[in-house]
Formats: structure tokens, C-alpha cells, sequence
């Protein structure tokens, strides 16, 4: 059962708030929820570009009811005065240390950020009213799981990156404060998530920095990794629908609480080959002007193994999100490619 929540008038926190999703969810938070006050952290770390994020942030900065807080989520002292100042309704934690392959020479910051960082968040939910913690966990739980889709009641003890590990011990983490302090948490296990003003480290931005520059990409597995690419408003699509309805706060058959705590897939239902992917996005690049008419695609692609971390396909299994929230993404691939395009071409010429 669901608790609904009213996010009119209400404070609102979200971490990350300059990241990816973080901007996105915030400025849509902004433009659409009456009489919000919203709350931004974010360490604005060089992990990528930090041209992005000063432009994210400088989008936001525009709008009278956005506050903006720089610190680090591993600052206790800091995040307990954010929660005592501004006294958040709900909660999104989308700060993390994001991207498999950099934890495998980073392990510090995955740990400081995600653990510690996401302890931290918990803890200030513990000690000051919250109707709902809503965070981001990912696809990576899964690990090397071969039974497609991917469900959330399969089991997930088998991480294959320390990114991956750390999302799971969020999951953990809150569940366990969902049952010992009876606060509401959603979990949720976002599917490559991609479109303007994306992380520079995905993979599709990565592919247009390099065949400007007429190098070489590498596409992993031969080409033949599926994954479950979900374009960045449907993903806010769907975290709105979340953050409106908290699990239900009830008491099981022994009269004592029910952990309030749900996770839920949110992808597109729908992978799609890597190759495959790659030609529509230089297709794309093209009819963007990003890429010149006569671009020789094929002398610029290199078919190679997979990378240690990796894993072959990413496929969620939404049906659980679309019947709590009815949700489900409508972005079509070439679409949200097309606007990546568009927005690339006006943003870095």
C-alpha cells in the first residue's frame, strides 16, 4: 500500500542536485510543484566536466525558490544543519559516486560517498521528520545475474564491481532503518540513463567526443551488449510518480511495524544492442551537423572483448512500477539520440 504525499508547499532535498539527474528532477520540480521549496546539495566534484555541472547549477540558480548548499554528504555536521535549517519533507538522494570501471581504481570515494555519505542522509531522517526518502540504486546490484529481465525479487548477492556493492548496501542500509525507525524509503535501480547535458563518462558521449576528434571507439563485447537505455525525462517521469507515494506505514500480524521500504526497477523495458545504438547516435551526430555528411563511421569503430565489470545485458523488468505508479518511459531511442545531438551541437561549437 502507498501513503500519498502531497509535494505542493512542501521542502524538498535533493542531493546530487547539479548531477545528471539531479538537475533534471530539480529544475522540473521547480517549474511544475506549486509553492515549493527546494534544497540542492552537491559537492560539485571534477569526477567529470565541471563545465556541466556549473551549467546545470547556473539553470537552477534562476529560480527564487532554489537553495543552493556545496558540501560533501560525508560531512555529518553538515548535513544534520541542512536537515535542522530547512526541515525537508521528502528527501531524493541521488549524490553518489557514480561509474563502474572508476571504482575499480577509486575505491576511497565510492566508500565515502555512497556508504558513509548515504549513512549520513539516513541518519538525519532518523532524527528529524521525513515523509519519504526516495534514493537512487542501480541496474549494477544485479551483477552477473542471467535470467532476463531483471526482477526485483531476484537475488542480487553477487556484485561484480565495488560500485555496484555499494549501491546494494544502500538497499541494505535502508531497509534496516525503514524497520528500525519506521521511516518510509524507495529505492530506486536506475537503467543506463542518457540524453543532454549527460555525464561525460557514459558511454554515447563518450563515442561523440572521440569520433570528433576521428578517433577510434572501442564497442565492448563485440558489440553485443543489450542494454536497457532510458532516456533522462522518463526516468524524472517516474521519480516524481515515486516520491508522491511512500510505503505504507502498517504493522504485520505480530502487531509490530512493517518496514516501510519498497525498491522498483526504473528502465525502459526495452534493450537495445549496443551496435545497434551506435549507429543511430552517429546517424544522429550527423543530422545534427556534429559530425560532417561523409563521415567514414566504419573505419572509426573497433569491435573488442568485454571490460572487467562489465556485464553483457541490463534489462529491467518495470511491471511492478507501472502497476503502483503507471508509469512507463515513451522516449523512443532515436529521439532521445536526436536531442543529445542538438543539444551537443549547441553546447560545445
Amino acid at each position: 500500500m502507498k501513503e500519498k504525499i502531497e509535494l505542493e508547499n512542501k521542502t524538498i532535498l535533493v542531493t546530487g542536485s547539479c548531477g545528471f539527474i539531479g538537475y533534471y528532477l530539480s529544475k522540473r520540480l521547480l517549474d511544475e510543484v506549486k509553492g515549493i521549496k527546494l534544497i540542492g546539495f552537491d559537492n560539485m566534484n571534477d569526477y567529470y566536466d565541471t563545465k556541466l555541472k556549473d551549467a546545470r547549477l547556473d539553470s537552477l540558480k534562476k529560480y527564487k525558490d532554489f537553495t543552493f548548499i556545496k558540501g560533501n554528504l560525508a560531512d555529518k555536521d553538515l548535513v544534520f544543519k541542512t536537515f535542522e535549517k530547512y526541515k525537508p519533507s521528502v528527501v531524493v538522494n541521488l549524490a553518489a559516486q557514480a561509474g563502474v570501471r572508476y571504482s575499480i581504481d577509486h575505491p576511497d570515494v565510492y566508500i565515502e560517498s555512497n556508504i558513509i555519505g548515504f549513512y549520513n542522509i539516513l541518519e538525519a531522517c532518523r532524527y528529524n521528520t521525513v515523509e519519504h526518502l526516495v534514493y537512487a540504486s542501480s541496474s549494477s546490484v544485479y551483477g552477473g545475474n542471467t535470467k532476463v529481465p531483471f526482477s526485483t525479487d531476484d537475488k542480487v548477492d553477487n556484485p561484480v564491481s565495488l560500485y555496484a556493492a555499494t549501491k546494494k548496501s544502500n538497499e541494505l542500509l535502508a531497509h534496516a532503518y525503514s524497520k528500525l525507525y519506521n521511516i518510509p524509503t524507495t529505492g530506486l535501480r536506475f537503467f543506463t540513463v542518457y540524453g543532454p547535458l549527460g555525464r561525460p563518462d557514459m558511454a554515447y558521449f563518450g563515442f561523440t567526443n572521440k569520433l570528433i576528434k576521428g578517433e577510434t571507439i572501442k564497442i565492448f563485447n563485440y558489440g553485443n551488449c543489450k542494454r536497457d537505455f532510458t532516456y533522462v525525462d522518463d526516468i524524472v517521469e517516474g521519480i516524481i510518480r515515486v516520491m508522491k507515494g511512500a510505503p505504507k506505514k502498517e504493522n504485520g500480524e505480530d502487531g509490530l511495524p512493517l518496514p516501510p521500504y519498497s525498491i522498483y526497477n526504473i528502465g525502459n523495458n526495452n534493450p537495445e544492442n549496443l551496435l545497434d545504438f551506435v549507429n543511430i547516435l552517429q546517424e544522429e551526430l550527423v543530422r545534427a551537423g556534429v559530425l560532417p555528411k561523409d563521415y567514414d563511421f566504419e573505419s572509426h569503430k573497433e569491435l573488442v572483448p568485454m571490460q572487467a565489470g562489465d556485464v553483457p545485458v541490463t534489462y529491467a523488468d518495470t511491471s511492478a512500477l507501472e502497476k503502483d505508479f503507471g508509469y512507463k518511459p515513451s522516449t523512443s531511442l532515436r529521439e532521445g539520440l536526436r536531442k543529445f545531438a542538438e543539444w551537443y551541437k549547441e553546447f560545445y561549437k
